[in-house]
């Protein structure tokens, strides 16, 4: 009498169930956990010391505690008042809002036609763009600073660019020239290659012109690569410093990364709690941004360079 298990090996093509192996814990693998375990916790330990120093006294501060005998709420609120950090917001999110609407929009177009229209000199242009991938921004820091100084018939200047500020302290040099960098270039062209070259062929076919192609039929194909874009171009202009330091002379035009330090010029006069309640602040819209795009930003990452 055979037994159930050998009845269904008899019978051709009968999936046959298997015992799931269980895990051999070693000590190997414990020992990465733990490693895992610390280095993850030396890493978040910052931004724990950050959140739970808004919340103390400036007694505490300066005894170091980690937890804080009274929750002071009203930390966050002395931090606006003390400094106009509803007004960095603000600026920052003008910054964000338009350096990111003008990658997408100009990145985008480029990727497109380096990716799928054959022009003259494509090849040269890509290889351009990889060239300026190498390139530190601070080299061009000064060069571009004259450009912007020098922008003709701007902030007194004449049709030369002589004679005033052209557009230091405006919202036209705090977005334009940090926009559409040729990282985010290269990454849609990366995308848009990645997309069967059948679809705009067979739109051409039926009279759809280029921008039809691109704008109806191949972007709304790469909204991974939208969001992936969008997210490293707003995290940049977001924590932007250097470059709104160098134009910006007034609390009018700067954004929360350079107000922060302004706030905090003084050691001596420092208030640690307001100081790291306006940091907390300015940290949560980055972490909500990374959690909501999260699933999208992993699949964009994914599918870069999948294709050449």
């Amino acid at each position: 009498m055979t037994s159930p298990s050998t009845a269904v090996q008899a019978i051709p093509g009968a999936i046959v169930p298997t015992r799931r192996r269980k895990k051999r814990v070693t000590i190997g693998r414990v020992a990465l956990y733990l490693v895992l375990t610390v280095g993850a916790f030396l890493m978040i330990a910052p931004f724990l010391w950050m959140i739970l120093t808004a919340f103390k006294s400036e007694l505490e501060v300066a005894r170091f505690t980690w937890l804080p005998a009274v929750w002071r709420w009203d930390n966050f609120v002395g931090a606006m008042q003390t400094a106009p950090f509803l007004q960095y917001f603000r600026n920052s999110l003008v910054i964000a809002v338009g350096e990111t609407a003008v990658t997408l929009a100009i990145c985008t177009m480029a990727g497109y036609v380096l990716s799928s229209i054959p022009i003259r000199g494509g090849k040269f242009l890509l290889n351009y763009f990889i060239t300026l991938l190498m390139v530190p921004f601070q080299i061009i820091l000064v060069p571009l600073f004259l450009i912007v100084k020098s922008v003709p018939l701007f902030g007194g200047n004449d049709i030369f660019g002589q004679g005033g500020t052209g557009w230091l302290n405006s919202w036209w040099g705090l977005i334009v020239p940090l926009a559409a960098a040729p990282i985010f270039t290269f990454l849609a062209r990366q995308f848009y290659v990645s997309l069967p070259s059948e679809l705009a062929d067979a739109a051409r076919m039926d009279g759809v012109g280029e921008f039809g192609i691109f704008w109806r039929i191949m972007t709304p194909l790469v909204k991974p690569a939208l969001i992936t874009i969008a997210v490293f171009q707003i995290e940049a202009a977001w924590n932007g410093f250097l470059w709104p330091l160098m134009i910006t002379t007034t609390d009018d035009l700067r954004p929360l990364q350079l107000g922060l330090a302004i706030f905090s010029q003084n050691p001596a006069s420092i208030q640690w709690p307001y100081l790291m309640a306006g940091t907390a602040l300015a940290t949560l819209p980055m972490v909500l941004l990374f959690v909501f795009a999260q699933k999208q930003f992993v699949e964009g990452m994914a599918n870069v360079g999948l294709k050449g």
